[in-house]
This record gives structure tokens, sequence and C-alpha cells, in this order.
């Protein structure tokens, strides 16, 4: 138990050395860096290595859904569109919680911010205002669900660890529900906008 929480005091003091020296780098790639030089010649180096690509993009992903569900509340101008940036926005938020509990126990070092790539779809959007908001928002929205379902089935088969896959496992199903409604919003909205 020392072992543990004295482990989690470094991994504190690293992580605030790390985002306060290198602001370059992604905060995505810090925490993956992080986690495999924690990680680095133990036995269950490889391990680590895969949930933590996988929890860190994952993070990061979550916050981009939560960040572009509540701009959808606001922004939108269908009530479909609106509807889903509520979804998003609550079953996200629980996903992100759920992930940092999970990542604690696993004593994983996760992003405080997204990446780049998230960061750029979340700008985009920010200067868009109505049918152009709810077309390019819903375009989004079905193409990275596709990826997060990928992310998270990959996770599910391949992962080792049993709580991590059982994690992705239980989301997976949720996303997938996502990317069906997805769909469903994204043809109101071509068809409104045609």
């Amino acid at each position: 138990m020392k072992k543990i929480a004295s482990t989690g005091v470094l991994v504190a003091a690293f992580l605030f050395g790390m985002s306060s020296c290198n602001q370059e780098q992604g905060a995505v790639e810090e925490a993956q860096e992080t986690n495999e030089q924690m990680a680095e010649g133990t036995e269950m180096e490889d391990q680590m290595t895969e949930m933590s690509d996988f929890m860190t993009k994952a993070a990061s992903g979550g916050m981009m859904e939560v960040e572009l569900g509540k701009m959808a509340q606001e922004k939108g101008q269908m009530q479909e569109v609106k509807d889903f940036g509520q979804m998003m926005v609550t079953d996200h938020q629980k996903a992100n919680e759920q992930l940092k509990a999970l990542a604690a126990q696993k004593n994983i070092a996760l992003p405080d911010s997204m990446s780049e790539k998230h960061m750029e779809h979340v700008n985009e959007l920010r200067n868009m205002t109505g049918a152009e908001f709810d077309k390019a928002y819903m375009s989004l929205m079905v193409e990275d669900h596709q990826e997060d379902v990928n992310l998270f089935e990959d996770a599910a088969n391949n992962l080792q660890d049993p709580e991590a896959k059982s994690f992705a496992n239980a989301t997976v199903t949720t996303l997938l529900q996502h990317l069906d409604r997805a769909k469903q919003v994204k043809d109101m909205v071509d068809k409104k906008n045609q």
C-alpha cells in the first residue's frame, strides 16, 4: 500500500514537472510518455503501454464530445441537434468519470486537455452557427463515433487488463447507440438543408 501511495505522489510530481516544462508537446502524447516511463522495465510494460494508449485517446475524445455537446446546445439550429448535444454531455461526462476512476486505480496518467486533433475540431465549430453548425457538427459526430467504436472495440478485444477490457466493452454499447443516432440526425439535417 505504501508503494502505491508513493508511486501516486511520484506520478503527480512527474506530471507537474512535465506539464510545466514542455508546452510544445500535446497533452495526450505527454500523458502517454509519462505512463511509458513509469512502466519501463517492469513486467507489466506492454500491458501498461496498451492501456495508456487506449485511455489517453479515450479521455481526449471524451473531453471533445462534452465540449462540442455544450456547443451544440447553444449554437444548434435544429432541436434534434440540440438534443443530441445534450445526450453527448450527459453520456460522455459519465464515461469520463468512469475512465478517470479506472485510470487512477491502474496508475495511468490521463491528459488534462484534448489532443491537437480534437482541439482543431472544437475550434472549427466554434465559429459556426445555425444550419452551418448543424451540418458540420453532425458530420463530425458520425465520423468521430465511427473512430470511437473502432478504438473501444479494439480495446475490448485486445487489452489484457480485465477491468479496462470491461470498461471498453460496456462503453462501446453506448457509442454504437450514439453512432446510430448521429446518422439519423445527420440525415435529418441534410434533408432540411438541401
